[in-house]
């Protein structure tokens, strides 16, 4: 196929709302199933995961059904790993408006999610403890799939286009040159011992992004980097694992160690694989998730890729994969439709500018913690330091003056722990 032919066969954008309507309109293109499996081999005991297939956005409404997969690896400690499993989707949930449409949940996703991980943060910093958590947190609804991570666990997408894309950033400062400078800028150090990776100081921790870590610093930030796709009917496989499995394979080679077995062994042939290759030297936890067509038992056989073109091709950022023109869905090829990324760790460009107030009470509801105050109680998210409520009108989503603690302290500007209002 030559590269005229492939631009030929590019469509237009499409937004995530006309998708999802083209979905309720056509009958043949039905929800999927899923099956997952799980394995894991302990080092220090400190990974701990999430599975929840059967969460509902309107509580009695199985036709609203999503999923939640996530894997918590631990450091200094297991109480940020488990607080965060026990607390994050419950925070995630309560920054989504209640009533919310399908298409109006899925796009207020991302940034609830950013609320979610935040709140987490501050809660578990309340309690006084020390540890820290990485976070990669899926979110499955339909053909949709969000996912958002803080750390260096990871999560790949093995479509049966046979192409593996990385649905993560890795937050490790040895390879992540952005936010090496986005920490020295916050005011924390990034250096290393006589040998062994950079790490930040005060602290020693080689992440920049994280859960908890309460005694190294608050430029070491738990605002996630999001990323939402869609994959066509054909489905798809996800593998979501702890850096004991990274560290000892790579995307492509975790992916094809489990092609054409069921989940469940997947998983375990993961792990496996990855103690062949290294050997146990951490925490080592793999959760894979199929997402089959509802007419299919198994998830069908990756064919071989036979053109590396096809990759710019099957997974290429916003861009409209092949239509078929007799029922104008998504064409079966592993076709990826890329909805949603950012990963940047200033909270005001991740919230976003139009989040409501209750008008009625005349307070607004902190974007972070979902409290009601009164605007004199807070300040907007893109105020300044000395913002004054009575000289500039509100600029973007509201914060509660702990909220705003948060965000100053995170971005270098103050220090301090805030609390948060039950």
């Amino acid at each position: 196929m030559s590269r005229a032919e492939v631009s030929r066969m590019r469509s237009p954008l499409v937004p995530l709302g006309t998708l999802i309507g083209r979905e309720l309109r056509n009958e043949k293109l039905e929800k999927p199933f899923l099956k997952y499996g799980q394995a894991a081999l302990a080092k220090k005991g400190e990974d701990y995961f999430l599975i929840k297939p059967d969460c509902l956005r309107v509580p009695g409404n199985p036709s609203t059904s999503f999923s939640v997969f996530a894997i918590f690896d631990g450091h200094n400690g297991i109480s940020a790993a488990i607080f965060a499993k026990e607390n994050l989707l419950d925070n995630v949930l309560s920054a989504i408006p209640q009533e919310s449409s399908r298409e109006e949940w899925l796009q207020a996703l991302p940034r609830a999610l950013v609320a979610g991980f935040v709140k987490t943060d501050i809660e578990f910093q309340q309690k006084g403890e020390t540890s820290g958590t990485t976070v990669t947190f899926v979110v499955i609804d339909d053909w949709t799939i969000t996912v958002a991570s803080v750390g260096d666990s990871r999560c790949i997408l093995d479509t049966q286009g046979g192409v593996v894309s990385l649905l993560t950033v890795d937050h490790r400062l040895e390879e992540n040159v952005e936010e090496r400078e986005r920490v020295t800028a916050s005011g924390g150090e990034v250096g290393r011992l006589n040998v062994g990776p950079l790490r930040c100081w005060p602290g020693g921790l080689c992440l920049s992004r994280s859960i908890g870590d309460t005694d190294v610093g608050e430029f070491i930030v738990p605002i996630p980097h999001v990323k939402q796709v869609k994959i066509s009917n054909a489905g798809g496989r996800l593998i979501i694992a702890s850096d004991g499995i990274w560290d000892a394979l790579s995307s492509d080679m975790a992916a094809k160690s489990c092609r054409g077995l069921p989940a469940e062994l997947a998983a375990k042939l993961v792990v496996k694989e990855a103690l062949r290759s290294r050997g146990l030297k951490d925490d080592t936890t793999c959760l894979v998730v199929d997402i089959i067509p509802c007419d299919q038992p198994v998830l069908p056989p990756t064919p071989r890729k036979k053109q590396n073109m096809l990759r710019s091709l099957l997974f290429g950022k916003k861009s409209q994969s092949f239509t078929n023109k007799s029922t104008n869905k998504l064409s079966s090829v592993g076709v990826v439709e890329e909805l949603f990324e950012e990963g940047s760790a200033m909270l005001a460009e991740r919230l976003g500018k139009d989040f409501p107030s209750n008008t009625n009470s005349g307070l607004f509801r902190c974007a972070v913690c979902q409290v009601d105050q009164a605007p004199a109680d807070g300040l907007s998210v893109n105020s300044g330091p000395f913002f004054s409520p009575a000289s500039k009108p509100w600029e973007g989503p509201f914060l509660c003056a702990n909220c705003r603690k948060k965000k100053d302290a995170m971005e270098g500007k103050r220090a301090g722990i805030p609390t948060v209002t039950s």
